[in-house]
C-alpha cells in the first residue's frame, strides 16, 4: 500500500502519542514475536515498533523485513523506533482507523 505525503503526515500525528507495542531485541525476529506483531497490527492498524539491534543497517533490514512480510507500510522511522501502518478491512467500519483520501 502506498500512502501520499498528506496521509503519512496524518498518521505521524496520530502515532506521536503512541508507545512502542512491539520490541525486537538481540534475539531477532522469532516466530512468537512475528505472531504477536501480526495480531497487534491487525488489532491497532497503527503501531510503533522498537528495534534494538546493533547497527543501523541491521535495524533497517529488520524493519524492512517486518513491513514486507506483513504487507505493512513504514510511515516513519526515528532512531530505533518505527511507525508502521496496515489497514484491516475485516474490522467493523466504525472501528477502523480513518485516514484522509489521497
Amino acid at each position: 500500500m502506498t500512502l501520499s505525503e498528506a496521509q503519512k503526515k496524518y498518521l505521524r500525528g496520530r502515532g506521536h502519542a503512541l508507545k512502542p507495542l512491539i520490541m525486537v531485541g538481540d534475539s531477532g525476529l522469532s516466530d512468537a514475536l512475528l505472531a504477536e506483531y501480526e495480531s497487534t497490527l491487525d488489532h491497532h492498524e497503527l503501531i510503533k515498533v522498537r528495534v534494538r539491534v546493533g547497527d543501523r543497517e541491521a535495524r533497517d533490514a529488520m524493519i524492512d523485513k517486518l513491513c514486507k512480510d506483513s504487507s505493512a507500510t513504514l510511515v516513519q522511522r526515528i532512531g530505533n523506533v518505527a511507525l508502521v501502518y496496515r489497514a484491516n478491512p475485516e474490522k467493523k467500519p466504525e472501528k477502523r482507523l480513518r485516514i484522509p483520501s489521497k
